[in-house]
Parts: structure tokens; C-alpha cells; sequence
């Protein structure tokens, strides 16, 4: 069993680079804002960037999955990087050191801001404390690895309110496609709450949610065919969704979750 904050299971990180130093997504009465933040990484402030892609989306589920079971917001982060990289189910190739470190650092500079409902939480930042991955030109240096992460009070207590139970191994399976996380944790948030003949989203609603920046000529027609092979992936981790394209859109119907809820907060 895996966990993520529900709010993130319906706005998403970004999945790309985001040029600027803001990143606003809304669904409904959803929303996140993130703003790029400083961190100092040996020799003084440096700009981050906005975190995007698959390693930050993957370190936050493995670090409020470890708080959530152990009821800490202090998050061991193992005793170097390639064993943080071990914990979350991905290979220690050396291209992967620099995607962690930039986007560790760009998730524990970032703030980020959340609402829901008409509730407003202005600066729930996941990660309260997280010493700088200092630059070294050994990156697997062991001393150079923080070893741990604090995650904020306001996040963890978010986090015990409203954490959406997952299943690690489709984690895992989806590793290679932010998209694919992004509907998984979508899905295992929405479908068990579907009553009757189901709900219809169109592409026109999918994109707004998922894929805002798609802006050309028929950016409904270039979203679906990212979408669809990538709820492929999904289905085939998820066989309980009963999610069915139909014409313009897919219609979600009441599914079982993919761990089945047990009472209390967030389980």
C-alpha cells in the first residue's frame, strides 16, 4: 500500500519543464499553484525550478507513504542516493542522479499553495527540511547525501486528513509515464465514489484537468492521443476500473478501489 494527498490526485505536478517561475492548475473546485523557489547547495542561493515529471510525483507518494505508515514527518531517505533511488523502484544508472538531485532540490525550494471545496490552504509546501544535495564532482559521494527529510506540519496533517490509498506496485509499473501516474491516482481517487449510470468526461473537461498546456490547432485531438495509450497502462495495473472510451470522451463507472478502504482518515 502506497499513499498520495487527494488533492494530488486531481491536479497534478507539472510533467514538463514550465519556462516561467509560476505553474497554476485547476479542475473544478481543485486547484494547486506552485511557485519556484532558493536553495542553497554549498556556495550560496540558487534559483530551482518549478518540479515537473515522473521523480518528484514518485518521491512524494514514497515519503507520505513512510509518514502516513509510521505516523512521523521525519523521512529516512536511506544512506545514499543510489538507495533512494533502490526505495522507489528505479535503477541507479548515473543520468538518474542529476534528475533526482534537480528535483529534489526544486521540491523542497518549491512553495506550493492548494484549495479545495472553498478551502484554501495558502502554503502547504510538502517539505519542511531537506539539506542541500551539495554539487561535488563525485555526485555518489556518500557524505554528500542529506540521509534525511521533514516533511511540514501543515502538509503531514493534510496528509493524515485526506491521503488516497494506492497500490505500490502500479507505482512501480507506471514509473516511465507521468501521465499514467497522474490517471492512476486520478482513478483510484474518483471511480469508487461513481453511484449509477456513471459519469461521461469529455476531452474538451479531460485536458482542462490533466493537459492545460496543450495550445494547437486541435489540442482535444493531440490530448486523446496521449491519453488513451497511457489509460492502457493504467487498465492493465488497475483491472478493477471500469473506465470505457466513448464517443468524444470516456465514461467512468463505480469501480472497486485499488486498496480497498477500511475506515478511519485516509485508509
Amino acid at each position: 500500500m502506497a499513499f498520495t494527498h487527494t488533492v494530488l490526485c486531481q491536479v497534478g505536478l507539472p510533467r514538463s519543464k514550465v519556462e516561467g517561475r509560476e505553474f497554476l492548475r485547476q479542475s473544478g473546485a481543485t486547484w494547486i499553484n506552485i511557485q519556484a523557489g532558493v536553495l542553497d547547495e554549498g556556495h550560496g542561493p540558487v534559483l530551482q525550478p518549478i518540479p515537473y515529471g515522473v521523480m518528484p510525483r514518485l518521491a512524494l507518494a514514497w515519503v507520505s507513504t513512510f509518514a502516513m505508515r509510521n505516523d512521523t514527518p521525519v523521512i529516512p531517505l536511506g544512506d545514499s542516493a543510489a538507495e533512494f533511488l533502490r526505495l522507489m523502484g528505479m535503477d541507479d544508472q548515473g543520468a538518474r542522479y542529476t534528475t533526482l538531485r534537480r528535483q529534489m532540490h526544486a521540491l523542497a525550494a518549491c512553495r506550493l499553495q492548494m484549495g479545495y471545496k472553498g478551502r484554501n490552504v495558502p502554503n502547504m509546501s510538502p517539505i519542511r527540511q531537506f539539506d542541500a544535495w551539495v554539487s561535488n564532482k563525485d555526485e555518489h559521494q556518500r557524505a554528500l547525501w542529506p540521509g534525511t527529510m521533514t516533511l511540514s506540519t501543515e502538509y503531514f496533517s493534510e496528509l493524515k486528513d485526506s491521503a488516497v490509498p494506492l497500490d505500490n506496485r502500479a507505482l512501480l509499473a507506471l514509473k516511465g509515464s507521468a501521465l499514467a501516474l497522474d490517471i492512476y491516482c486520478w482513478l483510484a481517487h474518483r471511480l469508487h465514489r461513481i453511484q449509477g449510470r456513471g459519469v461521461t468526461l469529455y476531452w474538451t473537461n479531460l485536458r482542462e484537468q490533466f493537459a492545460q498546456e496543450y495550445r494547437g490547432k486541435d489540442p482535444d485531438k493531440d490530448f486523446k492521443k496521449e491519453f488513451l495509450p497511457a489509460l492502457k497502462k493504467v487498465m492493465a495495473v488497475y483491472p478493477q476500473a471500469k473506465v470505457k472510451p466513448v464517443t468524444g470522451g470516456v465514461l467512468l463507472l463505480g469501480s472497486p478501489p485499488p486498496i480497498p478502504y477500511k475506515g478511519g482518515p485516509g485508509v
